[in-house]
């Protein structure tokens, strides 16, 4: 089961999707809006909608498939409650949610944070965020084999929590084991024409591919 998530973020940021790949369409907020633009009916249209005019949310509202509104003063944000409503209807989708990155850095931690959520950690693995430059998604302890993403050239691993027992191998500079107490970025990093290896024993740990503008 493939479940798009659109968010609010500019679809300029957009990557290149075709809908078809999607068994499943969530419009959140003002992303419905910009799916319906693009003559996409979202399955499932979900928010406050306090970031629509009264028009556009008529426009919206008159050819939504299903509504889930949400009053504006909650204590979780609309995409929140979107990827909660999906793993909740759908325990096994992978979701992809895009719009996602772009204009106000608390809106961006907050989505980039979801997967530290302890009702997400089920679906850790389940869940990617997307755009033109950016594929990020999460890893749980373990031993993982990061597969190169075609037209990508950089590779990150994040570590969202402490880190136990970090190794990194088969990828342009790797790592023996290493713990790290706080968050840190050790991003930049390449593959070299194979898939690249990543384990540690605890703690949470993003991985990021992506390319320059």
């Amino acid at each position: 089961m493939n479940v798009l998530l659109v968010a609010g973020g500019s679809p300029e940021d957009w990557p290149a999707f075709s809908v078809d790949g999607f068994d499943y369409v969530v419009g959140i907020d003002r992303g419905n809006l910009f799916l319906l633009e693009r003559n996409i009916i979202p399955d499932l249209t979900i928010g406050d909608f306090d970031s629509l005019t009264e028009e556009e949310q008529g426009f919206v509202f008159a050819q939504a498939k299903e509504i889930l509104t949400s009053p504006a003063e909650k204590d979780e944000t609309d995409t929140q409650l979107a990827v909660s409503k999906v793993f909740e209807k759908f325990p096994n989708a992978k979701i992809k949610l895009i719009g996602a990155t772009g204009g106000r850095l608390d809106h961006l931690l907050s989505n980039l944070w979801l997967g530290l959520e302890p009702r997400f950690f089920p679906f850790l693995q389940q869940l990617v965020i997307q755009d033109k430059q950016n594929h990020f998604s999460y890893l749980p302890p373990g031993e993982h084999l990061i597969q190169q993403l075609p037209e990508t050239k950089y590779l990150g691993i994040i570590c969202l929590t402490a880190v136990d027992n970090l190794i990194i191998n088969e990828a342009k500079y790797t790592l023996t084991q290493t713990n790290f107490a706080t968050p840190i970025s050790l991003g930049s990093n390449e593959f070299i024409g194979k898939p690249a290896t990543v384990s540690f024993t605890s703690g949470i740990v993003a991985i990021t591919q992506n390319k320059d503008a």
